[in-house]
């Protein structure tokens, strides 16, 4: 099989993934400490319901039985993870029959650039997250040098999946065996004057990834990596593949997050995720070279249905510099 085969392969294994997870018996979900005291048994001599004939109903909007912070929070692309990286955990605070939503808006300032992104994902028996997400990047004093006025605006739609395949990161303490996820994101750039017209690339593309979460709770610790396959110049900001549509291979790129839960409230982490920096040299110079990307941030859970999550990132380079940034993001889940 060729190397360009895999994203077809991968399509179809997310989609039968997909299928066989939510069809399988899943495992209990909540933390020791956190399940819920059982009724006592009815004196009148009333049957009762044992645990075997509980149903297992999808319910809408519980309150979620999940640890807090353990679903992490809503990445750039509106996956759950960090703020760059996608993780293994599905999005939520829903369990194995429970159904939930999140919502979330997120701001990147540079010196030269600002980034606006939101959406909102679901989360589907702890099993299936279906993410939709919208970024538009402000290219602000850069545009104006371009002749392009310095309100342009580049902006891209994402669609995205997420399946657990197999673990559970806070139940499965007796093994070192992570929980695994692979994912999809689907991104649609809007932009036909800089890049399907000046540059020529291509505006629409598939990004695949398998991401591995292993959560250490007599430490406080979750690490997490992540393995994508994609076409992205700069996220898809700046489109897909080479110049004039060329170089349309997938290129593997490498994630990682590692988090320190302080209290259970509050964490602590740091991040790398690196591109495919397929444009360096193609107008000469350095003007398109993509480094990895840095960030350090702090999440703190206000409440089960509020999140806050500040960072400072290192963009690495864009356009002609390289490009520092303060983040922000507030995530709302039901």
């Amino acid at each position: 099989m060729r190397f360009n085969d895999i994203p077809r392969v991968a399509m179809a294994a997310l989609a039968g993934a997909a299928l066989c997870a939510l069809s399988a018996p899943a495992f209990a979900e909540q933390a020791p400490g956190d399940a819920e005291t059982a009724a006592p048994a009815d004196s009148g001599g009333g049957d009762t319901q044992s645990p075997g004939d509980a149903s297992h109903e999808l319910v809408p909007f519980r309150n979620g039985g999940r640890l807090l912070l353990t679903g992490g929070v809503s990445t750039i692309e509106g996956a759950g993870g960090g703020g760059l990286v996608p993780w293994a955990l599905i999005g939520g605070y829903g369990t194995r029959d429970e159904f939930g939503i999140q919502s979330y808006v997120t701001g990147v300032k540079s010196e030269d650039f600002a980034l606006v992104a939101f959406g909102a994902s679901a989360n589907i028996k702890n099993r299936l997250e279906i993410s939709l997400g919208r970024q538009n990047f402000h290219l602000r004093d850069v545009g104006k040098a371009l002749g392009l006025g310095n309100d342009f605006i580049i902006s891209q739609t994402i669609i995205g999946a997420k399946v657990r395949l197999i673990g559970d990161a806070v139940l499965d303490q007796n093994t070192l065996v992570p929980q695994i996820s692979v994912g999809v994101q689907h991104k649609v750039n809007d932009d036909k004057t800089v890049v399907g017209g000046a540059l020529g690339l291509r505006r629409s593309s598939t990004d695949f990834y398998i991401a591995a979460t292993k959560l250490f709770l007599d430490k406080n610790l979750l690490v997490n990596t992540t393995v994508r396959l994609t076409k992205a110049n700069q996220y898809g900001i700046l489109g897909f593949g080479g110049l004039g549509g060329k170089d349309q291979a997938y290129k593997p790129t490498f994630e990682a997050s590692a988090a320190y839960l302080l209290t259970r409230k509050l964490a602590f982490g740091a991040e790398v995720r690196t591109k495919s920096n397929r444009l360096q040299g193609a107008l000469g110079g350095d003007s398109f070279r993509e480094d990895a990307a840095y960030d350090i941030f702090g999440a703190y859970a206000l409440g089960r249905n509020l999140s806050l999550t500040a960072a400072y990132v290192d963009l690495g380079h864009i356009a002609l510099k390289n490009q520092h940034a303060a983040y922000l993001s507030l995530q709302v889940g039901f």
